[in-house]
């Protein structure tokens, strides 16, 4: 009998061969976690964290120093002053010091107990600050003519002022305060129902339209290459210009569609796109679906020219109609790329700041999530509640990609 070889995958070879590509994917794996997972583990961490915008930097002591009193001769008297503070409002600075290096021909005439003066080494003790702290520590002094010929201003020396605090961020201190601050009230839900319509609709009009458009140009045509580029326009062209140029367009005191509309006489009066409910949801939606098909209309053309033509001349041949071609011959064969540009496009409309922020700035019912996230941390300045808002944004895409990959994905074959 001929010797048994091992199945394909397993003996010393194979597992060999396996943890090289293991040592060679390392490098990858680990820069994707840091980008990617690091990032996220962050913003969990900050969404149980009463962090307000001020409490990014730690808790440290400040001090400014300066002489007062303008001597100009060997004699005058001044006061060496330092301003006091601590950066934070409500958290601790602890066993706060100051040193400083004093320049020559300053002689004190009453030192501060919580100081000590050895030749020109300045120091002082403080303690602990409590947040919000804030003080000023004069020492009288004599001006002597060394100071004048040292030429050496007295806030021109370095001073070093230490202390100890814990920032918020790396603390043990958690909450739920911010949770429970989004979902209280009816606010949250109202968010939530405009983001998903933002989101669903502007999806499926996206692939719609980006599915009309490929049916239009899956033929050869005289012009065919520059009606394809003007296609790609919406797409390729700076967020911030088109964003613009619809503003001006839809502007309902000097815009150009306003002004048509009144003269044909669609219209009485002016309408405000982007400043009445709920109009204005629509109108960006509508944005969104009008910059975002060329994608949709890249993919699907070329899925459609890869398409075998026997198909279509049989059905010819069989006196199919073009609805029945497209319904039973051409959408079977596309449903594989609408899915995934479905699924890419939820996540990325889902996730989409600058298009409302630019074109509403979310006012007008067309706050979405992802411009909830700004407005808790930036305009509140409450970091912690606008991380918590990003963890629901996280969570409802995982949701949503756990419901595509175990239902519509497995009729698609993917």
């Amino acid at each position: 009998m001929s010797e048994m070889t091992p199945p394909t995958g397993s003996g010393p070879l194979a597992r060999r061969e396996a943890r090289l590509a293991w040592s060679l994917l390392a490098p990858t794996l680990f820069a994707v976690a840091a980008v990617v997972i690091l990032p996220l583990l962050a913003v969990f961490w900050i969404s149980f964290k009463p962090v307000a915008l001020a409490d990014l930097r730690a808790p440290a002591p400040v001090v400014r120093e300066d002489l007062r009193g303008r001597p100009e001769a060997a004699g005058d008297e001044a006061t060496v002053r330092y301003r006091l503070r601590n950066s934070s409002q409500d958290q601790v600075v602890a066993d706060v010091v100051l040193t400083d290096t004093w320049t020559e021909g300053l002689t004190v005439l009453e030192m501060d107990p919580r100081c000590t003066l050895q030749g020109t080494a300045f120091r002082c003790e403080f303690g602990d600050w409590e947040g919000g702290f804030r003080d000023q520590l004069t020492i009288p002094v004599t001006v002597e003519q060394a100071y004048f010929d040292n030429g050496a201003e007295v806030d021109e020396t370095e001073v070093v002022i230490t202390g100890k605090a814990q920032s918020v961020l790396t603390s043990n201190e958690f909450t739920l305060e911010n949770f429970a601050a989004i979902f209280d009230g009816q606010e949250f839900w109202n968010v939530l129902w405009v983001t998903l319509f933002y989101t669903v609709v502007g999806t499926v009009g996206a692939l719609v339209t980006g599915l009309f458009a490929a049916m239009l140009l899956n033929h050869s045509f005289m012009g065919q290459g520059i009606l394809r580029g003007l296609y790609l326009f919406p797409y390729v062209a700076p967020v911030i210009a088109v964003a613009f140029a619809w503003l001006l367009l839809l502007d309902p005191f000097s815009g150009s569609l306003n002004a048509l509309l009144v003269q044909m006489g669609v219209t009485d009066q002016p309408i405000n796109f982007f400043g009445q409910r709920p109009l204005a949801l629509f109108t960006v939606t509508g944005f969104e679906i009008w910059r975002y098909f060329p994608l949709s209309f890249l993919f699907i053309l070329a899925r459609m020219q890869s398409i075998d033509t026997d198909m279509y001349e049989a059905a010819d041949m069989d006196g199919a109609s073009p609805f029945q071609k497209f319904w039973y011959l051409s959408l079977p064969m596309l449903l594989g790329i609408l899915s995934v540009l479905f699924l890419l496009r939820f996540i990325w409309t889902f996730n989409k700041f600058d298009d409302i922020f630019l074109l509403t700035g979310g006012n007008a019912g067309t706050r979405t999530l992802t411009v909830n996230v700004y407005e808790q941390a930036f305009a509140l300045s409450n970091i912690g509640a606008g991380a918590a808002v990003a963890v629901v944004i996280f969570g409802c895409l995982l949701l949503f990609s756990a419901f595509f990959f175990k239902f519509i994905s497995r009729e698609e074959g993917l």
